[in-house]
C-alpha cells in the first residue's frame, strides 16, 4: 500500500454532533483504521532458526558450509535432502541470506547471521526480488522451468547472487530437469541454485552430479527434548518431562513435528498448571509405555492368559491395536540392542531401559530374532483384520507359546540326542504359564514332565532366596561373578525366577547377562533379572561394611580399650577378629564328676 493511501486518526474530518442522516438519527463516528491483525504464530513457526547456529542436529553440514565461506569455495549449487521437518527449507533461505549477506562493515558472503544485513528481512518475508523460492510441485512442466530460466542471465537487481530456491525438486518433469540441466552445469556467476527434497533417489544422477549435496539427518530425541524445553521456558509453559519425551519419540526425529505437537500439548492444561504425560500420551494415541513392557515381559514369560488381560485393559483406555504391536516390535528391537551393546545404547527411561536390559538378558539372540519375526508378521495381520483386538489377542497366545521353542538347527540337535523339545505352557484356568522368570517358564516346566526318565536324572535346582543365589554362585566357584554379586546387588524383591535389585555405584554394565546366563545354565530355566533405580537394600559387602564399622565402635566405646589406648598414646586398632569360643559343659556335670574324682 502506498504512502498517500494510508490514512491517519488525525486526518479524518472533525464529526459535527448535530450532523444527522436521512432518518434524522445522529450520524456514527468514522471507524478508526482496522488494528493490525494480532493472529497467534505457531510454535513451529514462532521459532524457526534465524541463524545456523540454531540449526538443530545439523552440525556437520554447519562445520562444512562455513569452512567453504571462509575459504571462498562456495559452490553454484547445492541439494539439501532429508525426512520432513528437519531443515531443509529453513536451511535453504539461511543459505540464500548467507551469499547475500551485506552491512556497512561486511561486503562478502559469511554464515555469521546474528545481525540482520540489508537483504536479510525482505529475504525472511519472502519478498526479495533476487531471491525466487517456488514450489516444483505446482510448477512441474518445462515451460514453467524455461520461463524460470529466461531471467537467470539477467544480472540481480540490488543483491550479490540471484538465488533461485526449488522446493520439492523432484516433482519436476523429465523435461523440467533436462531444461534445468545445462544452466545447472554452466550458471552465469551471479546466479545460485538451491534445491530441496524428501525422495533424493527420485532426482536424476544428471542432477545430483552437479550440486553439492546435504543430508540433513534426523534429530536425536534428546536433542529435540532440549529444545522444546527451551521453548518451553520462552512461553512460560510447564510440560512434565516424560511428556516431552514422548514428543521427541512420536516425532522421529522431525523437529517441526515435535514443535507442532507441543504446540497442541500446551493447550491440554489450563493455564498455569502442568501438562501431564498421560495427557499427552492421550492426545498422541500412545499406549502406556510401561503397560507394554510389562505385556512384552508376559508374554516371554509364557503368561498368555495375564498378557491377554493386560492388553484388554490398554485397549478399554482407547490403545490402537496396530499400535499396542508396534510397541512390542520396538520392545524387542531395544531388548536385542541392549544384550548386543548394553542398556547405554537405549534412549529411554532408565527403568524402561532397565526392564528390557534385563529382557534382553534371559532371551538368547536366536528367540529374540524369532520373536522379532512373529511380531512382525503379527503386525501386518493386525492391521489386515476386520477385528484387529481378537487378532492381538492370537498374536499374543502364539508368542506366549512360540517364545522358548528352539530354532531348527537346535530342535534337530534335540532329536538326535534323544532330549524332548520344549513346548508351550498349558491353559489352566484364565491364566497361563508358570510364575517362574524368562521366556518360557512354563514351557520348560511341561518340557520337563514330557522328557523320558532318562533325561530327568539330573537333579533340579531350586533357588527360594536371594541368599540361595549367593550359595549356589559360590558352589559353582564363579569367583569373579560372586564377587560382583555381593559388592553391586542391592536386593529389591526375589520370587522364583524374577530377581528385582538397585545397582550400586560403579556397578558392570554386563552383570545382569552373566548372572541371567550363569543362572539358566545351572538351573535349566531362564531368569528375568530387572535393574530398578532406587530402593534396595544392602548389598553384602555393604552389611559387611557396616557390621565391621559397628564392632569397630562398640569395641572403641569399651572402657577398658578406651584405658589401653589412654595408657599407650598413639596406639591403633588395626584388625578386629573374633576369637572361637570354647565347648563349656554343663556346670552340674562338672560339679559331679570332680566330687566322685
Amino acid at each position: 500500500m502506498a504512502d498517500e493511501d494510508i490514512t491517519l486518526d488525525s486526518d479524518l474530518p472533525e464529526r459535527d454532533p448535530n450532523t444527522t442522516d436521512m432518518f434524522g438519527n445522529p450520524e456514527p463516528a468514522p471507524a478508526p483504521p482496522a488494528a493490525e491483525s494480532a493472529a497467534y504464530t505457531v510454535i513451529a513457526r514462532k521459532y524457526r532458526p534465524r541463524t545456523f547456529e540454531d540449526l538443530f542436529g545439523q552440525e556437520a553440514m554447519v562445520r562444512t558450509l562455513r569452512n567453504a565461506f571462509a575459504s571462498g569455495r562456495i559452490a553454484h549449487a547445492f541439494m539439501l535432502t532429508g525426512v520432513r521437518g528437519v531443515g531443509k527449507t529453513t536451511t535453504a533461505r539461511l543459505l540464500a541470506r548467507a551469499l547475500n549477506y551485506e552491512t556497512d562493515a561486511i561486503h562478502a558472503p559469511t554464515l555469521d547471521l546474528s545481525q540482520d544485513g540489508r537483504h536479510c528481512r525482505a529475504i525472511v518475508e519472502g519478498r526479495h526480488m533476487d531471491v525466487l523460492e517456488l514450489d516444483a510441485a505446482s510448477r512441474t512442466g518445462v515451460a514453467d522451468m524455461r520461463e524460470l530460466l529466461d531471467g537467470v542471465r539477467y544480472a540481480p537487481v540490488e543483491a550479490r547472487y540471484k538465488v533461485y530456491i526449488i522446493d520439492e525438486v523432484h516433482m519436476l518433469s523429465t523435461g523440467a530437469f533436462n531444461a534445468l540441466l545445462k544452466t545447472l552445469e554452466e550458471p552465469p556467476p551471479h546466479a545460485k541454485f538451491i534445491f530441496a527434497t524428501t525422495e533424493i533417489r527420485k532426482v536424476p544422477v544428471t542432477i545430483l552430479s552437479r550440486t553439492q549435496r546435504f543430508d540433513l539427518r534426523r534429530v536425536e530425541p534428546e536433542v529435540i527434548v532440549k529444545n522444546l524445553e527451551m521453548i518451553c521456558a520462552a512461553e512460560g509453559a510447564r510440560v512434565e518431562a516424560e511428556g516431552l519425551t514422548l514428543i521427541a519419540r512420536a516425532a522421529e526425529g522431525s523437529v517441526r513435528d515435535a514443535q507442532s505437537m507441543l504446540d497442541q500439548a500446551i493447550v491440554q492444561a489450563e493455564s498455569g498448571q502442568t501438562v501431564s504425560a498421560a495427557s499427552i500420551r492421550d492426545m498422541l494415541g500412545l499406549a502406556d509405555r510401561a503397560q507394554t513392557i510389562t505385556l512384552f515381559e508376559q508374554t516371554m514369560k509364557g503368561e498368555a492368559g495375564p498378557a491377554i488381560e493386560t492388553f484388554r485393559g490398554l485397549y478399554g483406555y482407547g490403545a490402537d491395536p496396530a499400535q499396542v504391536m508396534g510397541d512390542l516390535l520396538e520392545h524387542c528391537h531395544s531388548a536385542s540392542v541392549a544384550k548386543a551393546v548394553g542398556p547405554q545404547a537405549l534412549i529411554m527411561p532408565k527403568e524402561q531401559a532397565a526392564r528390557l536390559t534385563g529382557i534382553g538378558a534371559a532371551l538368547s539372540a536366536g528367540t529374540l530374532s524369532r520373536v522379532w519375526q512373529i511380531l512382525l508378521r503379527a503386525h501386518e495381520e493386525v492391521r489386515r483384520a476386520p477385528d484387529p483386538a481378537a487378532a492381538v489377542d492370537m498374536a499374543l497366545i502364539r508368542l506366549a507359546y512360540a517364545a522358548d521353542l528352539p530354532g531348527p538347527e537346535e530342535a534337530l540337535k534335540k532329536l538326535q540326542a534323544g532330549e524332548a523339545l520344549p513346548g508351550g505352557p498349558a491353559p489352566s484356568g484364565g491364566g497361563g504359564g508358570s510364575s517362574g522368570g524368562g521366556a518360557g517358564g512354563g514351557a520348560s516346566a511341561v518340557a520337563r514332565q514330557m522328557a523320558p526318565p532318562q533325561a530327568q536324572t539330573a537333579p533340579e535346582i531350586t533357588l527360594r532366596r536371594f541368599e540361595d543365589v549367593i550359595a549356589l554362585i559360590e558352589q559353582k566357584r564363579d569367583i569373579s561373578l560372586r564377587l560382583d554379586v555381593e559388592r553391586f546387588v542391592r536386593p529389591i524383591a526375589f520370587r522364583p525366577g524374577v530377581i528385582e535389585f538397585e545397582p550400586a555405584p560403579g556397578s558392570p554394565n554386563t552383570l545382569i547377562q552373566r548372572l541371567a546366563g550363569r543362572l539358566k545354565e545351572w538351573t535349566g530355566t531362564p531368569w528375568l533379572i530387572v535393574a530398578q533405580g532406587g530402593g534396595g537394600a544392602e548389598s553384602r559387602w555393604e552389611s559387611q561394611k557396616r557390621e565391621e564399622r559397628e564392632a569397630r565402635e562398640r569395641i572403641e566405646q569399651d572402657p577398658f580399650i578406651r584405658s589401653v589406648m589412654a595408657a599407650f598414646p598413639g596406639a591403633e586398632i588395626l584388625s578386629i577378629r573374633a576369637q572361637p569360643q570354647p565347648d563349656v559343659q554343663p556346670s552340674g556335670e562338672d560339679e559331679s564328676e570332680t566330687e566322685e574324682d
